[in-house]
């Protein structure tokens, strides 16, 4: 019952206007650390570009009621107001996706990044393009240190999603797996 009645206010912190008051005066801090066009230079912090905007949202309340735990998020979204996260969210899905990497794929990775993606319906969820949607993240050329980082999160549950999925899809793989997955994620074109 309590799982219902959060995706039903999520839901409708999505569908209420968006107005910006505390946001706007932090939202430097955000493209600090995320990259000044929403594309992280910085280890270990995802690259935000490309976002579908009621992930970003979900995530973001998460970070403000301290459902998820990552100190700096959780200070910086501290005191914000929905419409505070509603903006951030509209910003974060505004920005231009983070293009390929510039060095060239390993093949043989790729194609080991491909199978292991396949036998788990990555796809299913994360789109064809892993471009993601709605509650679902963006995965294609996102920071490969981050992918695994949160690969490792949700396989050893410190980490929630919309639902178990991620947990359960994660739980028979090894960790070369997860390096695997994380490259070819970053690279997949």
């Amino acid at each position: 019952m309590l799982r219902l009645f959060s995706m039903a206010f999520l839901l409708c912190l999505a569908a209420a206007p968006a107005a910006a008051g505390l946001f706007d005066q932090r939202k430097a801090e955000c493209l600090a650390c995320h990259g000044a066009n929403g594309v992280s230079v910085t280890a270990d912090i995802p690259s935000l570009g490309g976002e579908p905007e009621l992930f970003a949202l979900f995530q973001l309340v998460a970070f403000r009621d301290n459902r998820r735990k990552v100190p700096d998020m959780n200070e910086i979204m501290a005191g914000m107001s929905d419409d505070d996260l509603r903006a951030a969210a509209a910003f974060v899905a505004k920005l231009p996706p983070p293009p390929p990497p510039s060095e060239p794929a390993d093949a043989a990775r790729m194609t080991r990044g491909k199978a292991l993606a396949d036998a788990n319906r990555c796809a299913f969820c994360h789109g064809a393009d892993f471009s993601g949607h709605d509650q679902i993240p963006r995965l294609a050329h996102q920071r490969e240190d981050y992918l695994l980082l949160a690969l490792r999160d949700y396989k050893a549950d410190k980490r929630f999603g919309s639902g178990a999925a991620m947990n359960e899809v994660l739980y028979p793989l090894g960790d070369a797996d997860l390096v695997e997955l994380a490259y070819y994620m970053a690279h997949v074109k």
